[in-house]
């Protein structure tokens, strides 16, 4: 038997009470104006009605005042003895409570102390709310209710809900800059039969009906290659993925990213897009192209310098991977500086790509504040990535690094099958050597690659993590609606 606190005890008691006197609920409630555009409205607007959630009431003798509210807006209603009447303004008393939901008609007019205001001529009970909101003054702050009980954060926090609604408008922003420039949005699957696309460790489920396990996504990147085989030239999808690696303030292992593939195109072709693409989407939407994070002011306007891996490391570790460019001579240098690498697997295991990488995340990212294309990548890092003309070590690629977080990858893409099969052969032997981030053989991308491939150059960004940046939030659990906890039980 479920216990109840006292206040929840009364709200249930009033909810049997109004049985039999209020339909407690309703089928629906015909508004006409959204309440954020209803605060635009000139006094004596009348006919206006609009429905939400009661955030605030002062409930008084003749006249009492509520606050009602939805994600976008929220407006004041005197509800009136006189204008109400006896009967609805005796059951308004007696059975609405903060939490609850009403519709309202009325007449709009500003109080004397400026609050734009819809004096309710007819009032409607729609929904009751058998738990109280938490304390108004207090709001929801304890950080894991909030990420279990986002509803509730959403219904207290203004702050939420602007980073949702940034979110949502981001999102709309991309989908049009895009669609402006002749892309089209496509799906792929989720359920792979190969674990492709990215170096991750991947989620396994199992397929019932067919009796074989299967890979939850890590990227669309090799399906969506395969539409350009298939005749599209420029693709984008907005990808839910999925990836079994260590989670902290910037990484979730179930994210929103985007990816996009345009033929004819090189990896150059895109740093122009996306430094235009993305200077665009952030001016129209906070008006400015300064940002502040964690107290820094980050200057996104201009051009974006561009510097090579090498330089980065020889720059804060002063080791020279064109020098140190076996695994074996890398560990070995960094072992004996005594630097101490943040992987999630034993370093010993590590690829000399992956090694490299660990390297750069440890002593230069955390060094990178404004925008940077980072670019010649070692080809072991990147799989799917062409190589460069001039020195076949290195690739065709840039990462876009803002703020130590990497925003986009891009390559020059791999379109040789022949290549491709040598490079995931050797990925497959870094991964039976206990590399559980290194690729898997998929003979199937290989086949659809070998009818022909033009020049194409892709890139991918993570939605979750430019959101994070735009709103200066601590942790990405605080840009996503509801992130994976573990159960209370």
């Amino acid at each position: 038997m479920r216990k109840f606190t006292e206040q929840e005890q009364v709200r249930r008691n009033k909810l049997e009470e109004m049985s039999g006197v209020i339909k407690t609920y309703p089928e629906r409630f015909e508004t006409n104006i959204e309440i954020k555009d209803a605060r635009n409205l000139e006094d004596g607007t009348k006919d206006v009605r609009v429905a939400g959630r009661i955030i605030l009431m002062r409930k008084m003798g003749k006249m009492s005042f509520i606050t009602i509210g939805d994600i976008l807006g929220k407006i004041q209603i005197s509800v009136k003895l006189d204008c109400v009447g006896e009967e609805t303004y005796a059951q308004f008393k007696k059975y609405y409570d903060l939490g609850d939901f009403i519709g309202v008609e009325g007449e709009v007019f500003t109080t004397h102390t400026g609050e734009k205001t819809i004096r309710a001529s007819h009032i409607e009970f729609l929904g009751k709310a058998l738990k109280p909101l938490p304390e108004k003054f207090h709001g929801l702050d304890d950080v894991e209710a909030i990420y279990r009980q986002r509803y509730l954060d959403l219904i207290m926090n203004d702050e939420s809900k602007k980073k949702f609604i940034l979110r949502s408008n981001f999102i709309k922003e991309l989908r049009t800059y895009l669609n402006d420039l002749g892309y089209i949005e496509v799906e792929t699957p989720i359920l792979n039969n190969q674990a492709s696309g990215a170096m991750a460790k991947p989620f396994i489920t199992h397929h019932n009906a067919q009796n074989i396990d299967l890979y939850l996504r890590i990227a669309p990147e090799t399906y969506l290659k395969r539409t350009i085989i298939g005749g599209f030239t420029k693709v984008f999808e907005i990808a839910r993925c999925f990836r079994n690696e260590g989670m902290d303030a910037t990484h979730l292992q179930d994210f929103t990213m985007i990816e996009g593939y345009g033929a004819y195109l090189n990896y150059k072709d895109n740093m122009k897009l996306h430094q235009n693409m993305l200077q665009t989407i952030i001016k129209n939407l906070l008006g400015t192209l300064t940002i502040n994070i964690d107290g820094k002011e980050i200057d996104l306007s201009g051009e974006w310098p561009v510097i090579s891996f090498r330089d980065l490391l020889l720059k804060y570790a002063d080791i020279d991977i064109d020098e140190f460019d076996t695994k074996e001579k890398l560990l070995s240098e960094i072992e004996k500086r005594n630097i101490n690498l943040d992987s999630s697997e034993p370093i010993e295991k590590l690829g000399y790509g992956n090694l490299v990488d660990q390297l750069y995340k440890k002593v230069a990212r955390p060094h990178l504040v404004n925008p940077v294309f980072l670019i010649q990548h070692p080809i072991s890092l990147s799989p799917l990535a062409r190589a460069n003309d001039k020195n076949p070590n290195i690739t065709d690629r840039y990462q876009l690094v803002i703020d130590g977080a990497e925003i986009i990858n891009a390559y020059s893409e791999l379109v040789d099958p022949r290549e491709q099969e040598r490079r995931l052969l050797e990925q497959a032997k870094l991964k039976n050597e206990g590399d559980e981030e290194a690729m898997s053989m998929d003979y199937d991308y290989i086949e659809a690659m070998e009818y022909g491939m033009p020049p194409i150059s892709g890139w991918g960004m993570g939605i979750d993590r430019v959101v994070q940046l735009l709103t200066d939030s601590d942790n990405i659990k605080d840009v996503v609606l509801f992130p994976l906890m573990k159960p209370k039980q």
